[in-house]
Parts: structure tokens; C-alpha cells; sequence
């Protein structure tokens, strides 16, 4: 068959030897081919197996193919159904279409006729095929569920993000690995007017410095060993769009300069080039350590760091906004069983009880992967506490009042209370008796 998509063919004719003629003929082209003569057994194997393509012919006995096309495509949408009739007339043709017929094939037909109308089938579905590919790796690396939340502060944190998505403002996204920043930065390109352009991602710490220098800025022929040939970097390959730096706080200090520069004045040279080069690009980061104490360390520039933190966003962790824990999961759920092909309808209740009150300390990506592998071992239609590897502990019990902790704890607990079910500062600062400068003191002294 070459490079063509070998189908999953259903056969629908009351007459065995169509059905055994199309049967070898298509087998022979690499196919697999279902035969059945009546509607009854045609729907019973479209329940329980999947198809690209039925041939149904007109007349099945005393009922008709055409009634059967509309029940195929309820049970399978992506079905592509040839009526194929010794009747044929433009009527009938007229009728299939209306239904939902794919083509409409009049007998007696050769096998060149059949091998081409399944060609083009096979063609079609191969399309279909890679726009659904490219929708769930969409789906995959920007779920509607994580830019989505019920928690106020996780709302609070969207609502920003959306708000400066347009701006040519540099964004910082705070949060504890695994919270979704590199999602959350996928998401403001998408918002933003930069979208039709090239959104992309360089790993600080991923890279040597010497790398990490040529995969930002690009590199000329010659300037090092191994340069082969010239190399424009990302800055030159996102142009017009957006780059994300992902914890940034692990950028080399012999970079840190090249980027402040590249932020104040919009232009850089590659690495050996002597050219310089303007970057229309713009630049979101991401950190989950404390850049302040790194200032004070000495490892990063404190100009930059104000360079950078022009609009601060902060994704709060996953067990401190446990109202999104069951809408993730189930979608999670839903995209691991489709993807995999399995029957999962649900979680058991004590396993959703588990999983709301576990603390996941690896956040949404530790959620992604735990429910990846339960639904790999899953061999039932719900999802239950044992098919999970990590040990679904309940969640802690928060400090409070009249409990053997010190004073700084309490009041740490309460104000992030405080503040994650306020729908702004100054509702905080209100509940809370503080003006908006002691809580942003508090808030720097506690890390919230």
C-alpha cells in the first residue's frame, strides 16, 4: 500500500459473494475488513469496534442502507460510508448524500473503482487524522482545564495574565515547579496580538553557558568548535513573537548582561558575529526559587531582575487551590483514557476524596503523570485509589488557633487563608486590619 493508511473497513451487503469479492480484494491492499449482510450485526460491531469506512449497499433484504448510514455516523462521526447499489439513480444518489454517504458507488464495479474511492478515503482520514494529532498535542501543552480555575487566587493570577497579554510588557511568572508557568506563558502568547508568530522555549538550566549563548543569541560559522555552519538562535527565530526563559534564576551571570541589553535597547550580536542585530521579540520568564535572595547572593543582577519583573504573575501551588484538584483530574482522566484507548468513565468516590485531599507536592505535572500511569493499569470502567502508585496521604492539617505553633506560623497560615479566598489585595488588607504596605511586608517575610 505504500505510504497509504491502511483502513479499519466495514463491509454491509446481503449478497456473500460481494461481501467475499471485497472482502480479498481489500485485504489484499493492506485493509482490515469486517463483513456483515444485515444493519442489525452492522451496528453491532460499530459499537464494539472501530471503523474509518463502511460500503453499505441500497438494499439490505427489506431494509434500506440509506436508514442505516445516519445510525454509523452517530456511533462513529468520523465514519466515511459508500453506498454501493444496483439501483443506481440520481435520486438515490441525492438521498445518500443528504444522509451522510462519503461517495456513491453504482454496481456492477471493478476493483480499480472500489481501489480508488478507498484511496481517497485512506487520504482523507490520514488528513483528519494529523489535524486531530495536532489538536491534542494543542490540548496537551495548553489545557483548557489549567487555564481555567475555580480558586480565587488562581483566577486572580489568569485575569492579570490576560489583562498585560497584549501589552509589550515583560512578564515574571512565579510558582513551585510543576504549576503550569510554562503553560500559563503558552497561554499570553495565544491572548496576545503577537500569536500568528513564533512562540518558543529555551530550559536555563538545561544548557552549559557556553550553549545556552548560542541557543539564545545564535552563533556564526567558525566561532567555536562544532560550528559547522551559521546558527540564528532563538531570538532571531521567535521574531515578532514571543520567547519564554524558563527558570530564569539559573541563567548564567555571563548572559544575564547580553539579556539586560537585549530588554533595554533591542539588539545583540551572535556569538562570533560582530554584527548587531535587532530583536523584536518579546521576552516572558518563569522561576521557582526566590530571585531576591540570589540578588543578595550575587548570583543575578539586580538590574535585570527589575528589568524582568515589570508585571509579576504567581501561580499559586495545586494543594493551596484544592477547588481545581477534581475538574483537572477528570479532564486528565478523559485525555489519558481517549488517548489511550481505554473505557474509563470515572474515579471511584474514595478515590476522588484521595486525590482532592493528597498534597501533591510536584503540583499539576505530578496530578498529569500519576493519573497518565493509573489509567495505564486501569483495566476496569472506573479508576480506583488502588491503581494509583504514590501514597494518596491526606492533606496536612493547617495550623490554627490554640495550636502548639509559633506566632510567625499562625499568622503566615491565616494571611495566605486571607488571601487566597479574597478577590483582591484590598479586600485582604480589609479582612485582615493591615494597609497594603504591611501586607506586602508580610507577604516578602513569609514567601506568599
Amino acid at each position: 500500500m505504500n505510504n497509504a493508511l491502511a483502513l479499519s473497513i466495514l463491509v454491509v451487503d446481503d449478497e456473500p459473494n460481494i461481501r467475499k469479492t471485497l472482502s480479498i480484494s481489500l485485504e489484499a491492499e493492506g485493509h482490515h475488513v469486517t463483513p456483515v449482510s444485515n444493519p442489525k450485526d452492522a451496528l453491532t460491531e460499530a459499537n464494539g469496534r472501530y471503523f474509518d469506512l463502511a460500503l453499505v449497499d441500497l438494499r439490505l433484504g427489506s431494509e434500506s442502507g440509506i436508514d442505516l448510514i445516519g445510525n454509523l455516523l452517530t456511533i462513529c462521526p468520523w465514519i466515511k460510508c459508500i453506498v454501493i447499489t444496483a439501483y443506481a439513480s440520481i435520486d438515490t444518489a441525492v438521498e445518500a448524500m443528504r444522509r451522510g454517504a462519503f461517495d456513491y458507488l453504482p454496481k456492477p464495479f471493478t476493483h480499480d473503482q472500489v481501489s480508488v474511492l478507498v484511496s481517497k478515503v485512506s487520504e482523507v482520514r490520514t488528513l483528519e487524522q494529523k489535524v486531530a494529532l495536532l489538536q491534542e498535542r494543542l490540548r496537551e501543552s495548553v489545557p483548557e482545564a489549567v487555564v481555567e480555575s475555580r480558586s480565587p487566587a488562581m483566577q486572580r493570577a489568569l485575569a492579570m495574565a490576560r489583562q498585560v497579554a497584549d501589552s509589550g510588557a515583560t512578564i515574571l511568572i512565579r510558582g513551585e515547579s510543576g504549576t503550569g508557568k510554562t503553560i500559563l506563558a503558552h497561554a499570553i502568547h495565544s491572548w496576545s496580538g503577537r500569536s500568528s508568530k513564533p512562540f518558543g522555549t529555551v530550559s536555563c538550566p538545561s544548557l552549559s553557558a557556553e550553549l545556552l549563548e548560542s541557543e539564545l543569541f545564535g552563533h556564526a560559522k567558525g566561532s567555536f568548535t562544532g560550528a559547522l555552519r551559521d546558527y540564528p538562535g532563538r531570538i532571531a527565530a521567535c521574531e515578532g513573537g514571543t520567547l519564554f526563559l524558563d527558570e530564569i534564576g539559573d541563567l548564567p551571570m555571563s548572559i544575564q548582561a547580553k539579556l539586560l541589553r537585549v530588554l533595554q535597547e533591542k539588539v545583540y550580536e551572535r556569538v562570533g558575529d560582530l554584527e548587531t542585530r535587532k530583536a523584536n521579540v518579546r521576552i516572558i520568564t518563569a522561576t521557582n526559587i526566590d530571585l531576591e535572595s540570589a540578588i543578595k547572593a550575587g548570583r543575578f543582577r539586580e538590574d535585570l531582575f527589575y528589568r524582568l519583573d515589570v508585571v509579576e504573575i504567581v501561580i499559586p501551588p495545586l494543594r493551596e487551590r484544592r477547588e481545581d484538584i477534581a475538574p483537572l483530574a477528570e479532564g486528565l482522566l478523559a485525555f489519558f483514557a481517549r488517548q489511550n484507548h481505554r473505557r474509563i468513565l470515572r474515579f471511584t468516590e474514595e478515590a476522588c476524596e484521595a486525590l482532592k485531599n493528597y498534597q501533591w507536592p510536584g503540583n499539576v505535572r505530578e496530578l498529569r503523570n500519576a493519573i497518565e500511569r493509573a489509567v495505564l493499569l486501569c483495566t476496569e470502567d472506573s479508576l480506583g485509589i488502588h491503581h494509583f502508585s504514590i501514597k494518596l496521604k491526606p492533606l496536612e492539617r493547617m495550623p490554627g488557633a490554640g495550636d502548639l505553633v509559633t506566632m510567625d506560623e499562625l499568622e503566615r497560615t491565616h494571611i495566605r487563608r486571607v488571601l487566597a479566598s479574597s478577590r483582591s489585595i484590598e479586600e485582604a488588607c480589609r479582612i485582615l486590619g493591615m494597609d497594603s504596605v504591611t501586607l506586602w511586608r508580610k507577604r516578602k517575610k513569609y514567601g506568599l
